[in-house]
């Protein structure tokens, strides 16, 4: 137990600060695993924002976040990728010329 009153002061406000950011935590994963079930295009503008804001109060370090950032984007247009259909192109028709055209060039 803390003997002095700046650290029991001290004590009092790190268990306010861990519960407030517990339950931010909580959020915070739910939201992303939500993410990760079904990406959308408004999950992942929510889900970065929310990411932005633990860095913001720092829950999270930022380097974590831009990475995870950067996962959820490559998993939302990956599946983007996967719905559009491939356009296939005729191959190019080329003509043969004769040595004797060649030359001239």
């Amino acid at each position: 137990m803390p003997i002095g009153r700046s650290a029991k002061k001290s004590l009092r406000k790190s268990l306010r600060n861990e519960k407030s950011n517990s339950s931010f935590k909580k959020k915070l994963r739910a939201l992303i695993r939500g993410y990760l079930v079904k990406p959308t295009e408004k999950g992942l503008k929510d889900a970065q924002s929310i990411l932005d804001k633990s860095v913001k109060k720092n829950i999270w370090h930022k380097n974590k976040v831009a990475r995870l950032k950067s996962e959820m984007t490559k998993k939302l247009t990956s599946k983007e990728i996967a719905k559009t259909p491939v356009k296939k192109t005729a191959p190019k028709k080329t003509i043969k010329r004769t040595a004797k055209e060649k030359m001239s060039k």
